[in-house]
């Protein structure tokens, strides 16, 4: 059951078996950011307070505040699953015989195309929204992409190496970081702002600095160094350190000391999860990413039947990217078309499902149109 595939003509060029688990691991990632960003094109509520200085995070409900805790899950899941991938291509690519250097170069040129895209074409979408936007964004795919850079020159890294480097990451960037005091004092160097904190000006505004997600990853390239040797114990482990990860996350949250970059605001439910995302504080990488290493395992359970109902989850697992350009002006024409001054979240929920619909359909389309692509079209770079 482990290595089925979810349509054996899903692919007939590369002669590869997908790993289902993983792929539904993405689709659902991909889902729950796309409730994210529709809460903010459509029902224009967008916590500001998620940094490590700065205002408390404030929400009008309840719901709103589940709503956006859910989507928190999103971000480490990009980062980890983008371990996982470069590894597992690298290692499909030495097995066809390709060099060390033309991996590398494959991961340069990707990472570079995902940085332009961020200061670009993601960036314009993005003042699309209701709330005055930056000249300059550093975002999820400018980390994404300066990550896969540094990344493609350690993919020979064996897997003690790789965790330990991404253990080092996980403390190291934790101690490096300002004390929340310091929030507005140190907001004009951008190489600070590209490299390690969040923060910045109307100019300039980085909530991705690179180095705190380096920790994901590098474990996600360790991860898949598991898979590759086997399925079955990789996912068992990704079960045990997924409990072994929301242990610590309980533990450092009770201290409300070191691993939270700044204290809990209170101490009611809400104040115990409202955590410090940008960057990611030691306490929000375990929480996010126990739950995420559970799924992952719960993913790698399923029976064939299942996985053929969550088929849809799997196809945009396979066109992140795809889809990460396309519903990004999708909600955004929604909110300002049919919600110009905002929606309940009620009305936010329906349009971000009928987003769902209409955006999947694309993504499948534009994946059976790639897959007849030849291996070497620019068409599959996308």
């Amino acid at each position: 059951m482990k290595n089925v595939i979810i349509d054996p003509k899903m692919d007939p060029q590369s002669n590869s078996k997908r790993l289902p688990a993983v792929d539904l691991m993405r689709g659902l990632i991909m889902v729950l950011m796309a409730l994210d960003h529709a809460n903010y094109f459509i029902a224009h509520l967008h916590s500001s307070g998620e940094y490590w200085g700065g205002a408390i995070p404030e929400f009008p409900s309840t719901m709103a505040f589940l709503t956006r805790i859910v989507t928190h899950y999103c971000a480490p899941g990009f980062f980890f699953l983008m371990g996982i991938g470069m590894m597992l291509f690298a290692h499909a690519r030495r097995r066809k015989g390709w060099t060390e250097w033309q991996i590398i170069r494959h991961f340069l040129i990707r990472g570079s195309f995902l940085i332009l895209l961020q200061l670009t074409l993601i960036n314009f979408f993005w003042r699309l929204g209701p709330f005055g936007f930056p000249s300059i964004y550093i975002g999820v795919l400018f980390a994404l992409g300066c990550g896969m850079i540094i990344a493609s020159f350690l993919l020979r890294l064996n897997t003690a190496q790789l965790l330990v480097l991404a253990l080092a990451f996980f403390i190291g960037t934790e101690l490096l970081h300002p004390d929340p005091s310091m929030w507005n004092l140190l907001e004009t160097d951008p190489f600070n702002l590209i490299l390690l904190r969040s923060g910045g000006t109307s100019t300039f505004w980085s909530n991705y600095p690179v180095l705190p997600w380096m920790e994901l990853i590098l474990f996600g390239i360790a991860f898949g160094h598991w898979l590759t040797r086997s399925h079955e114990v990789a996912y068992r482990r990704a079960a045990i350190l997924g409990v072994t990860f929301l242990t610590l996350f309980l533990i450092l949250r009770v201290l409300d000391g070191f691993g939270n970059i700044r204290p809990r605001p209170g101490d009611g439910w809400m104040d115990f999860l409202s955590l410090v995302k940008y960057p990611p504080s030691m306490t929000f990488t375990l929480f996010t990413m126990g739950v995420n290493l559970l799924l992952l395992w719960g993913f790698s359970l399923l029976s064939e039947g299942l996985l053929r109902w969550l088929r849809p989850l799997a196809v945009l697992g396979q066109e992140p990217l795809f889809f990460y350009i396309l519903h990004l002006p999708g909600y955004a024409g929604l909110g300002r078309w049919l919600t110009p001054n905002g929606s309940s979240l009620g009305i936010m929920y329906l349009l971000w499902l009928f987003g769902l619909v209409w955006f999947y359909t694309i993504t499948y389309s534009y994946l059976r149109f790639k897959q007849s692509r030849p291996v070497d079209s620019l068409w599959r770079f996308l």
